[in-house]
């Protein structure tokens, strides 16, 4: 439900307009060292305030409850907290009867019986994501010399992405995009088949991340248009190096030592300020609805930190079940 990994575990949780939000990790081990600092690089990344992102700030500053004494970790369960500090929840009360198109106002409502929060989406927001960001610090510090590294590709369909948020803010409409990663340094061996594959494991985290709609390993979908002889990537060396890299440095769900590479697709942000004619779930007839409140033109643009930390606990994750993570830290 809200826990994802094994031996570096991790539990969510929070809503968009409740107290906080925030994240527990389990399994990191003693002796890492760790300061607020630490956070404000990826933090920053993940923020708001570029052109075509939402208008509320928040300091987004993290709390640490536990787990850290003398700015290193103890081995006992982190917790990092995260304030809502500017909410403006009043903007979401008439939606009760107008479930927003996109969003997951209506599944929310009938399965937890109206009791959800739905302000700003509840415990469905993008604003969670702050908590994966959080442990992906953690997880980063933990996987080198591994480095993971995602790029926004194009927004609104186009490589220019200035451009494309422009004309949309402009049509005051939203746009996706897609996110590019790319993991350097990623040890042979790691996954374990039939079902926590690599791609498996990465594939169930990501498509956690709010408008994550896609995702494709090395060629993706377009190798499925390559004949064979294209598509396979031939070795040059003993270590395992290809000449090519169409399977995105994984063979068998196991990760083959090339750099391990896949693509997201993000959705356009389902609140825009475009009228929408959809129905009033009250009086059961069709009605306009104009979305209020503040929300990003394009989510793609603060999407690669959260895939960079995402990537990052899976890793750590599976390097701690080979053992490669282990009590490396001492005075």
């Amino acid at each position: 439900m809200n826990a994802f990994g094994r031996q570096f575990r991790i539990s969510i949780f929070g809503e968009s307009h409740g107290e906080c939000v925030g994240i527990t990790i389990d399994g990191c081990p003693a002796g890492l060292p760790l300061t607020i600092s630490d956070f404000t690089g990826d933090l920053g990344r993940r923020g708001s305030g570029a052109k075509g992102t939402t208008p509320r700030k928040e300091p987004d500053l993290p709390v640490i409850k536990t787990g850290v004494f003398n700015d290193h970790t103890t081995g006992a369960p982190l917790t990092i907290e995260f304030s809502n500090t500017n909410t403006l929840s009043r903007d979401y009360l008439k939606l009760r009867e107008t479930p927003r198109p996109g969003h997951a106002d209506f599944t929310g409502m009938k399965k937890y019986g109206g009791f959800e929060d739905y302000r700003g989406g509840g415990h469905f927001s993008g604003r969670l994501t702050l908590g994966l960001v959080a442990a992906g610090v953690i997880a980063k510090k933990l996987i080198k010399p591994a480095v993971v590294t995602a790029t926004l590709l194009e927004a609104g369909g186009s490589s220019d992405i200035d451009a494309a948020v422009e004309e949309a803010v402009q049509k005051r409409d939203s746009i996706g995009g897609v996110v590019g990663c790319t993991v350097a340094g990623v040890p042979v061996g790691l996954g374990e088949p039939f079902f926590d594959s690599v791609e498996s494991l990465i594939s169930h985290i990501i498509f956690s991340i709010p408008a994550v709609k896609g995702v494709e390993f090395g060629s993706g979908f377009a190798g499925s248009r390559m004949r064979g002889s294209e598509n396979n990537d031939l070795f040059v060396s003993t270590d395992g190096k290809t000449l090519t890299n169409n399977a995105g440095g994984i063979n068998g769900g196991i990760t083959n030592g090339n750099d391990l590479v896949f693509r997201v697709a993000v959705k356009p942000t389902s609140s825009t300020h475009q009228k929408q004619h959809t129905i009033n779930i009250a009086t059961g007839q069709m009605t306009d609805l104009e979305i209020e409140g503040r929300h990003d033109t394009c989510i793609a643009l603060r999407v690669p930190p959260v895939v960079e930390a995402a990537t990052a606990l899976v890793l750590a994750d599976l390097m701690m079940l080979e053992g490669l993570i282990g009590r490396v830290y001492s005075r």
